[in-house]
């Protein structure tokens, strides 16, 4: 057997011995986000699970935010497929939302940001094959609006990632780059716990509550068993933004699993927030990561997660 064989082999192999480890309901999204529409929940994020074929953006869809089913995405289970939409690689981090009757999808893919748009959340989402223009890399979108503006918080890769802030044009294609402001960049100790060269502030969510707006963000690098989450609070949507007195609000310490982080939140029917995440595989492996949801509460303008509301996401068979 010659040795072009003998590799392919190896990572057949080395592939179907890696999906054995994987439980057949788990659902393997990272950086996920769930967006509810007409009383249907549906989570999308980063392909992680290497059992599922193709590129792009998963969705999943469920009634309750317990029982899952899907993939459900019109091209295979994918709601946005590689080749319908800008970007060949890297699709990480997407957000859905709903604006002027379509749906859109902000996302990244070859580390810039792409915006792509379709009449249903389960895709088909496509657009012009165009990113947003920007002088650096840029990852990790989130779509606000707030009194007729629309603003995109985003991660640039500059001396770290950095968390920054702009608004959008109408179109939604662009930001104004005279608006753009930096919003959160890793100082602090539990913000990078090796104190790298890079550090990393990322996957930012905004959200309002009684005039205060609030940036959850994640911390370290995802591969680092303390990635975690913290949040800072304004008086408005491009700040200056305080970071709270009680972070990180999500790790491995209340949890009880490493590298929690980078989700969204949504609001069920009763209103209740919850904190979509991932974390690492185990003790062992970063990868594939697994996704997870707990309660998120607000008291006296703090953020916190309720004990023992942590919970894996899984499909229903």
């Amino acid at each position: 057997m010659n040795y072009f064989k003998i590799s392919l082999l190896f990572i057949f192999i080395s592939i179907y011995a890696f999906g054995q480890d994987l439980s057949n309901d788990q659902i393997y999204l990272a950086d996920p986000t769930i967006f509810k529409d007409n009383n249907t929940y549906y989570l999308y994020g980063t392909k992680s699970d290497p059992r599922i074929d193709g590129e792009g953006f998963l969705v999943y869809t469920s009634k309750d935010l317990k029982t899952w089913e899907g993939p459900k995405g019109v091209q295979n289970g994918y709601a946005l497929k590689k080749g319908e939409a800008y970007g060949t690689k890297g699709f990480w981090a997407p957000q859905i939302f709903k604006y002027q009757g379509r749906y859109y999808m902000a996302y990244t893919a070859n580390e810039n940001i792409a915006i792509a748009t379709s009449n249903s959340p389960l895709g088909p989402f496509k657009n012009n094959m165009e990113a947003i223009k920007a002088p650096v890399k840029q990852i990790d979108p989130f779509i606000f609006f707030d009194n007729g503006k629309a603003y995109m918080y985003h991660v640039r890769l500059q001396n770290g990632n950095r968390i920054f802030v702009a608004e959008m044009n109408k179109n939604l294609n662009q930001i104004k780059p005279e608006t753009l402001k930096e919003c959160i960049n890793a100082k602090e100790k539990w913000e990078d716990t090796q104190n790298v060269e890079w550090p990393v502030a990322e996957g930012p969510t905004v959200f309002k509550k009684k005039k205060l707006y609030y940036l959850i963000y994640s911390a370290n690098d995802f591969r680092n068993p303390d990635y975690a989450v913290g949040y800072a609070t304004s008086k408005t949507p491009i700040g200056p933004w305080k970071k709270a007195t009680n972070n990180p609000i999500i790790s491995k310490n209340n949890i009880g699993s490493l590298g929690t982080g980078h989700g969204d939140i949504v609001i069920d029917n009763s209103g209740q927030t919850y904190y979509v995440l991932h974390t690492h595989n185990s003790n062992n492996k970063v990868h594939p990561r697994k996704t997870g949801i707990v309660k998120l509460n607000t008291q006296n303008s703090k953020l916190y997660i309720e004990p023992d509301s942590f919970n894996w996401i899984k499909v229903m068979h």
